[in-house]
């Protein structure tokens, strides 16, 4: 068994103590699953994880080297919790600094004063043997070697059977276990304002400590976040609204929190707060599993910043919903409704999925045969026919078609029954043309009025 002990000092302008531990608890879960709080002290269980990174030396290198959600931590190991917990109450917090100042100088193997022999550890260090430190010292006892040479049978009579309990996990000589640290199936956390925020932008300050937070849960279940809801309690005694909310959401699934912290501070530019705010509330409203990510004996670039996705939900965060759109396919026969335009912010699938099936031809109702102009008109526009031969800047040739087209519509759209043709103009260039071969009038196969124009060709 290998144990590492850990433990956050809060300094000022740092997080409450209880965030600093979940976050750091989240973020010990990277280096093994078995993670246990006892008080304000974190414990890792290593032993496992050493083959997966290669070894003791190097899984403690990580360990010290990785970005952690606070900024000071000190180190103790042992081959029991108890030595690794005791080993971490006696560095003394000048030493610490000391240590902390100097860290080039701190090889891995000297996370902490090891080396000191386990018997010869303080008995406050035990914290069964603590209740009753003054009796033992007047017996002479002040380390836990002394008090292990004490006869067993005075000591449990003496100090109860914990005292003995302990000392034996603390040797190593009884079970070591404790109830590990299991991360919760949503994301939610709740941070206190230091003082009352009147303005929404200030918001964002706050809202970073959560989202590393967020950051760190997603990392430890391997998933990435959609959507998130931030909310923010106001002050009850102001005659407003006493609660705000605003729901980002992303069409790509990322394990990183850096585009949604984009979006908030584009969205809180344009929140106005009734009350002062002095709470703010984040969970999570929608994830997905990560797949994996293999490494290729190719060298691919990949291109540095957001992507095109990212950077069109930014654009549609500063702008307005309503300001960038996106085509929409739909199960639709007619050229004129086989696509829609929503706005960006109300897709769930990414773009470059939509592009992709739209280059295979999946999910849209597209034959291959087909060939469809580059420019359609928002109107079909009425043709004038002479002899039944349509014109447009003179008469019309027509040099592909039929293609009939049949789609039985409820509602506005009704019923279209069209022979589409593809012809060509002295002046216009290459047209797309239909003739409708029921209009729901007196009208006939052969009717001069019934063609119109509905798309060109570049």
């Amino acid at each position: 068994m290998f144990w590492l002990a850990l433990q956050s000092l809060p300094e000022s302008g740092s997080p409450e103590l209880a965030d600093q531990i979940t976050a750091m608890a989240w973020w010990a879960l990277q280096f093994t699953p078995k993670v246990a709080r006892v008080d304000d002290v974190l414990l890792l269980e290593l032993a496992a994880s050493e083959r997966l990174w290669r070894g003791r030396a190097s899984l403690l290198r990580h360990i010290h080297k990785s970005d952690k959600p606070v900024a000071h931590v000190k180190y103790a190991q042992g081959p029991t919790s108890l030595i690794a917990m005791a080993r971490l109450q006696t560095i003394k917090l000048e030493t610490w600094r000391t240590w902390r100042n100097g860290q080039q100088l701190l090889a891995v193997d000297q996370f902490c004063p090891q080396r000191m022999r386990v018997d010869d550890l303080p008995l406050e260090t035990l914290a069964a043997a603590r209740p009753h430190l003054d009796t033992l010292e007047k017996i002479g006892c002040t380390c836990w070697g002394q008090l292990r040479a004490l006869p067993r049978g005075g000591v449990a009579r003496r100090f109860g059977a914990n005292v003995l309990e302990s000392l034996d996990r603390a040797y190593g000589q009884g079970p070591d276990s404790y109830p590990w640290i299991q991360l919760p199936d949503r994301f939610e956390a709740t941070l206190e304002l230091g003082a009352q925020v009147e303005a929404a932008p200030a918001l964002l300050f706050g809202a970073r400590r959560l989202f590393n937070q967020l950051h760190l849960w997603l990392q430890a279940r391997h998933q990435g976040v959609l959507a998130v809801e931030l909310s923010w309690t106001m002050d009850a005694r102001r005659n407003a609204a006493s609660r705000g909310e605003l729901v980002l959401r992303s069409a790509e699934a990322s394990a990183g929190t850096a585009h949604l912290q984009r979006l908030l501070g584009e969205q809180l530019a344009r929140v106005s707060l009734p009350a002062p705010a002095l709470y703010l509330h984040l969970r999570s409203l929608e994830t997905e599993n990560l797949s994996g990510k293999t490494n290729s004996l190719l060298n691919f670039e990949h291109a540095a910043g957001d992507s095109l996705q990212q950077m069109l939900e930014r654009l549609s965060a500063r702008l307005g919903a309503r300001q960038v759109l996106q085509v929409q396919p739909c199960a639709e026969h007619r050229p004129e409704q086989m696509q829609t335009w929503q706005a960006i912010s109300e897709f769930k699938r990414p773009l470059a999925e939509l592009s992709s099936e739209r280059r295979t031809g999946e999910s849209i109702n597209f034959k291959e045969d087909t060939l469809y102009p580059t420019w359609l008109l928002a109107t079909p526009l009425r043709l004038a026919a002479r002899d039944h031969r349509p014109h447009y800047c003179g008469p019309l040739v027509l040099l592909a078609g039929p293609q009939r087209l049949e789609a039985n519509g409820w509602g506005d759209a009704g019923c279209a029954l069209r022979d589409y043709f593809l012809a060509r103009s002295e002046q216009g260039g290459l047209l797309w043309i239909y003739r409708e071969r029921l209009t729901g009038k007196a009208a006939g196969f052969g009717d001069d009025s019934n063609w119109y124009l509905h798309g060109l060709f570049a």
